[in-house]
Order: C-alpha cells, then structure tokens, then sequence
C-alpha cells in the first residue's frame, strides 16, 4: 500500500524544482541578452573600436596643437607663422603679396 502522505511531499519537489528551473532559464536568459551579455559584447567591442579611433584622432590633434602653441611662445616666435597670422587675421600684406589660404 501506498502511503497518503508521498503526495504532498513529491508535489513540494515538483514546485521547488520547477521554480529552480525558472530561476535558471532566468539567469540564462540574463547572461545571453543582459546589459553586459553575450549579445552586448559585439555592440560593446565595436564601440570600444570607435573610442579608440577617436582618442587617436584627439591625440594628433593635440600633438598638432601643442607644436602650434610652441611656436607663438612669446619668447621664440617662428617668424613665418607669426607673418601668416598677421596676414590671415589683419589682412596686412605688401601690395605684390599673393595670399593663398591653406587649410
């Protein structure tokens, strides 16, 4: 014979399993289309990719700029970009000057 009282104990299994089993395709599901998931990865690398282009854009900009400022130091001034900016922002040139804009 059987005994009455099995049932309700497999019935808390089968629940307590079932909801283990939930909580897992729940985790599953999370690590694959999270924030930080499998899916998120490709989308994270090509951003990442793009960042560092741009920080090495910034930085020849900067170096660009850097040397730019080295040579308006009032203590040693290149004289021929001292005479390019005169000519570009004041307009001063001689009558046979030709200005050509480079940018």
């Amino acid at each position: 014979m059987r005994k009455t009282n099995d049932r309700p104990k497999l019935a808390r299994e089968s629940v307590t399993q079932g909801l283990a089993l939930c909580c897992l395709l729940i985790m599953l599901a999370v690590a694959v289309a999270g924030p930080s998931g499998l899916l998120a990865w490709g989308e994270n690398r090509r951003m990442l990719t793009e960042r560092q282009q741009e920080i090495r854009r910034l930085a020849v900009e900067r170096d660009n700029l850097r040397n730019r400022v080295a040579l308006l130091d009032p203590r040693h001034t290149d004289p021929d970009l001292a005479g390019e900016l005169l000519r570009k922002n004041l307009n001063v040139a001689h009558p046979d000057e030709v200005i050509m804009m480079v940018h």
